[in-house]
């Protein structure tokens, strides 16, 4: 349990670090300007507030590992961790279309990779909230 802790973290550190290439793989320069101002700003701000969240998720996996096993604390919080990957997995199914992926191999790998990955997080969070 503390090494998949130790892994989850590793892997949301990785993940908000990956927001980093979302401007310039999404083409925001070119895309966003069409938005309004404040569609524009929710974007930017939002995915930074997320990626810091993630980021933040993943140094309290690898700093308070014990704690979060072994604490009622932990058990609250990796349970609201838990729901809160549980319904990120739910959302790739029905919040994206599937016109974004299917048919285009690395979309696709993407979306399978995604799938993978909330379903480990869900499971984990699951698992130490739950023992």
């Amino acid at each position: 349990m503390h090494a998949h802790l130790v892994i989850t973290g590793v892997l949301l550190i990785a993940l908000a670090l990956v927001h980093l290439v979302f401007p310039s793989y999404f083409n925001w320069k070119k895309e966003l300007p069409l938005l309004s101002l404040v569609n524009r700003q929710l974007m930017t701000i939002h995915t930074f507030f997320i990626a810091l969240t993630v980021f933040l998720m993943g140094v309290l996996c690898l700093v308070s590992t014990n704690d979060l096993i072994n604490t009622h604390l932990g058990k609250v919080l990796t349970t609201g961790l838990a729901i809160f990957w549980s319904i990120r997995l739910v959302i790739q199914f029905f919040g994206y279309s599937s016109k974004l992926w299917r048919g285009k191999t690395f979309e696709t790998v993407v979306h399978v990779f995604f799938v993978f990955l909330w379903t480990y997080l869900s499971f984990i969070f699951w698992w130490v909230a739950t023992n």
